[in-house]
């Protein structure tokens, strides 16, 4: 079966790529309730960010790197992995 633009874009079909996003928000939604957090504390936080950015100026700059480099350890390392299982399986 040859993918479409579209689904090649999504990763799958569009009722399956759904489907996940929908199954993938209830755990991350049950997981973020067990921790006490709402998506207003997480917007509240967003709007704390940029205006904590924009208050600090160029101090900001070092700021957002300590955080960045912060999770790119985690977060490139992770990738990387995925991408080489992915390269086994053929996609």
């Amino acid at each position: 079966m040859t993918m479409n633009g579209l689904q090649r874009f999504m990763g799958g079909s569009p009722a399956q790529v759904l489907l996940r996003l929908v199954v993938i928000s209830l755990i991350v939604g049950i997981v973020l309730s067990a921790l006490g957090l709402s998506p207003y504390d997480i917007v509240e936080k967003a709007q704390q960010l940029v205006w904590r950015i924009w208050n600090m100026g160029f101090g900001a700059i070092e700021w957002i790197w300590k955080y960045f480099l912060l999770g790119a350890v985690i977060v490139i390392p992770v990738w990387i992995v995925i991408r080489l299982l992915n390269m086994g399986k053929g996609g």
